[in-house]
């Protein structure tokens, strides 16, 4: 089974091109839905224990959370090394259930991939990209989103120009859906024609 990492900086179209691998048959685990479910499960009295006050009825509360990390790098780091190897484990669970299916390719959707030293976890990369204007549009037309907050979320993640030479594929995702269902497919394609 071939193990596609897909990733690509905020606003680029990440989270739909990762439904068209979905509905295309392939397997995915969504790092971010990983989060989410941890944050109501077995994170929650682990990040309790470790900011107290941040969980109401038995789920993170992220508002909340946010407000003890927000611009105190050791807070983040404290959370980080709480859910990361739960996200890890979550996903380590899906790779062997869609191995165990006989899946020929599955997804690890991960956000902060090569910022987070992830490239050794999955044997081909995926980037999903657009153009800076569409990708700052986009971002700046989510509820509570600012053009500081964008540049901040911007200097934490490697540059778009980095990633894709770092890709093994590339999905521009700034031409519109078919164009972008098409590379999705090419890859699957290339992944799994003629191949055993």
């Amino acid at each position: 089974m071939i193990v596609l990492g897909l990733t690509g900086s905020i606003g680029m179209g990440k989270s739909t091109t990762a439904k068209m691998f979905a509905e295309a048959g392939v397997p995915v685990h969504d790092s971010d839905e990983a989060v989410h479910r941890l944050y109501a499960g077995e994170a929650a009295p682990l990040i309790e224990a470790a900011f107290p006050g941040t969980v109401l009825n038995g789920v993170v509360d992220r508002v909340e959370l946010s407000r003890h990390v927000l611009g105190n790098a050791a807070a983040l780091k404290k959370v980080e090394a709480i859910v990361h190897p739960l996200v890890r484990a979550d996903a380590n669970a899906f790779l062997e259930r869609s191995r165990t299916a006989g899946a020929a390719i599955a997804v690890l959707d991960i956000p902060l991939l090569f910022e987070t030293g992830g490239r050794g976890r999955v044997d081909k990369v995926v980037v999903v990209t657009a153009p800076a204007e569409v990708q700052r549009e986009r971002v700046l037309a989510r509820p509570g989103m600012t053009a500081e907050k964008f540049e901040a979320i911007l200097a934490k993640q490697v540059p778009d120009a980095e990633k894709r030479k770092l890709a093994d594929y590339i999905v521009d995702t700034g031409q519109g859906l078919e164009p972008a269902r098409a590379a999705v497919q090419a890859i699957i394609d290339d992944l799994t024609v003629g191949k055993p």
